[in-house]
């Protein structure tokens, strides 16, 4: 019996220990990934560019501290804010996995909207998280690097979720922006949730894969639209999304291998702020009116018209956000300059999956205020 014990002990020992063991060798990993820096841009000689940025800052704006990352190869180059999508969810960890190289002809702030990432902290109210203050957030930024790089004006690129504040912006402020580009566009969010619920039940259906129904049968969207919110916010439907090929990007299939890894991976954050990302998403956010308010407003009637160029990027498999419902958009906007673009390898996010294609687009067309390269030429309709 004291054998027996002994050899008990023993193994629950060497569990423990390897467990251990386990966990400190993760933990050390998790800090070697976790500087919370960014490189410099490099010459052919190993010598940091001297035209070029690189650096993480904080900024108050609206009151709370406001984090972002400015990067350019060359600082006179044209200024670009990108304003990301989630809500509130940073993918700058996509940015440096798949380098799509704005940073070539932009001088690039990646700001990390209030509420999310290098953003969130405790002094940033829920009350606070409103797409008016998000608005007023995002022209403040759009003036401090007006002053910082001395420009009268800068572009606005937004990715879904920063569609809806980049083109209040915009129709606030035109005076401020050379142009407005959109990666997918949010117009009636309610309307393209509906679409993309029932194409996924129609595919589970179809293929027999009665685990994913049942997920889905969950949230029964097409009976009402009370559960609408809470499929948006749930795991599940990223899950099937991303395993349909309609989620973030066509060929991305894993929520954790393709986003959850590659945020822990991220050079640029520290633990603290890798930590505050995930909180945001699944805690703080969900406390907020900020999704509600998104599903819940038609932007293809609150903004009818932009005075200065706008240009839309989807891509021919999101259904994240309808890119149908994008381009009827496009099309009844009032604006100077328009031009749609469809990216017949992607889904949500064409800048990683067609960067080349993103990049040709810009300097042909967006930086000649040009649309040569779009589906076709719409014509511009009459501001007043």
């Amino acid at each position: 019996m004291k054998n027996i014990l002994k050899k008990g002990l023993k193994f629950v020992l060497i569990l423990f220990t390897g467990i251990l063991v386990c966990i400190l060798v993760i933990l050390v990993l998790l800090l070697i990934y976790s500087p919370g820096r960014l490189a410099p841009y490099l010459d052919q000689n190993g010598i940091p560019i001297s035209q070029g940025i690189s650096e993480k800052i904080f900024v108050n704006i609206g009151g709370v501290r406001q984090g972002m990352f400015i990067r350019s190869k060359n600082i006179n180059n044209p200024v670009l804010l990108y304003l990301h999508g989630g809500p509130a969810f940073p993918n700058y960890f996509l940015i440096d996995k798949f380098k799509p190289g704005l940073e070539d002809l932009f001088s690039v702030c990646y700001w990390e909207q209030r509420g999310g990432g290098l953003s969130y902290s405790s002094d940033v109210t829920t009350e606070s998280m409103t797409l008016e203050q998000l608005t007023s957030d995002a022209i403040e930024v759009t003036n401090y690097l007006r002053k910082r790089f001395k420009k009268d004006k800068i572009f606005l690129m937004a990715h879904s979720g920063g569609t809806p504040i980049a083109l209040m912006a915009a129709a606030k402020a035109p005076e401020l922006y050379s142009a407005y580009i959109a990666m997918a566009q949010i117009t009636r969010q309610a309307e393209s949730e509906k679409i993309a619920y029932k194409y996924m039940v129609e595919q589970y259906s179809l293929s027999g894969n009665k685990s994913a129904f049942d997920e889905l049968k969950q949230y029964p969207v097409l009976e009402s639209e009370s559960y609408i919110a809470p499929f948006y916010k749930s795991s599940i439907r990223d899950k099937l999304m991303h395993e349909l090929g309609i989620g973030t990007m066509h060929n991305m299939r894993s929520v954790f291998f393709d986003i959850f890894i590659p945020v822990l991976t991220c050079r640029a954050y520290t633990l603290k702020e890798k930590y505050n990302i995930w909180y945001s998403k699944f805690s703080f956010l969900k406390k907020t009116r900020l999704i509600d308010q998104i599903l819940d407003t038609d932007f293809t009637s609150r903004v009818t018209k932009l005075e200065i160029p706008v240009y839309f990027f989807s891509g021919k498999y999101d259904l994240t956000v309808n890119i149908d419902l994008s381009k009827a958009y496009l099309e009844q906007l009032k604006a100077p300059i328009k031009g749609f673009y469809t990216f017949e390898r992607s889904a949500h996010s064409p800048l990683y999956e067609e960067s080349e294609k993103i990049k040709e687009i810009l300097i042909k067309d967006v930086l000649n205020k040009r649309n040569s390269l779009s589906d076709k030429n719409i014509k511009p309709m009459a501001l007043n």
